[in-house]
């Protein structure tokens, strides 16, 4: 069975936080859904799976609030369910940052089309990941700036290496557009006027331009951890057990570790979903 996953997000003032998520969490439960979906006063942001149907009647009951008109669904698919439950939750920031933008700053968005454009003309320009560093040690646009950072909330301290590129064109991008706006908020605000920022992220440009400019593959915060960026998808990283090319990253199976690495099919069968032989000894 195919299954849909979509995100989406949208910056918007949402009165009343709380009253959403009760209902909204009932509508998500009886659809059927698995996702997550946050919700603030600043909007909303939720990546969330299920069949065609059931992602299709999600999309056409959230727009038909006012809130949410416009609001834009990236689609990637899988051959099981991402996502084990359904979670919606009030949260400070829809994607936390601890930036105090004003997002009425943000950089004008430009499409994957674009994008392609500015590469192939050579245009003097630079692109900033705002992800974490270890999503793009396994895929990245070609030549962008990838900050040695684990958490977005760190993306503040880079503004002083960026510095330099104050009179250049800046193009951020992210996974699906959420960190981007905000940092493309924050390097306005922070002197570096001209800034653009990928409309609808990695998955948006993968989507109509598989296997073109972004290499490797795209982390994403479900169960996948990464997908393919195109048929002809190359990893641009090693297993980090036998060190053969990959891009798949896992989750050690011994719950007490729960390492994050990088793993090829092969050591991870080997291995049984664990990341040495000592953690394999303790779960099997």
């Amino acid at each position: 069975m195919e299954i849909i996953a979509t995100s989406f997000y949208k910056y918007v003032n949402v009165k009343y936080p709380e009253n959403f998520q009760r209902r909204h969490f009932g509508f998500c439960n009886k659809l059927g859904i698995k996702g997550k979906i946050l919700v603030s006063k600043e909007g909303i942001n939720g990546a969330i799976s299920g069949t065609r149907e059931q992602v299709e009647k999600y999309k056409r009951e959230i727009i038909k609030n006012k809130l949410f008109k416009g609001i834009v669904f990236n689609d990637s698919y899988a051959s099981e369910y991402p996502f084990k439950k359904t979670i919606v939750r009030v949260r400070k920031e829809i994607v936390t940052s601890g930036l105090k933008v004003n997002l009425r700053n943000k950089g004008k968005y430009i499409s994957p089309a674009e994008l392609n454009k500015l590469i192939e003309s050579n245009d003097d320009f630079i692109l900033v990941d705002a992800r974490n560093n270890y999503e793009s040690k396994i895929g990245k646009f070609k030549g962008a700036i990838t900050p040695n950072i684990e958490t977005f909330r760190e993306f503040k301290s880079i503004i002083n290496d960026l510095n330099k590129f104050k009179d250049k064109k800046i193009v951020t991008y992210c996974t699906g557009g959420v960190r981007c706006e905000k940092a493309s908020a924050f390097l306005r605000e922070n002197g570096l006027t001209n800034v653009f920022q990928l409309g609808g992220g990695i998955i948006n440009y993968i989507n109509q331009f598989p296997d073109e400019y972004f290499e490797g593959r795209c982390f994403v915060f479900d169960d996948r951890l990464s997908i393919q960026t195109g048929r002809n998808t190359k990893d641009i990283t090693i297993c980090e057990l036998c060190h053969i090319p990959s891009g798949r990253y896992i989750n050690c199976a011994n719950k007490k570790c729960d390492n994050l690495f990088i793993c090829c099919e092969e050591c991870d069968v080997k291995l049984k979903h664990t990341c040495s032989k000592k953690c394999r000894t303790k779960v099997f």
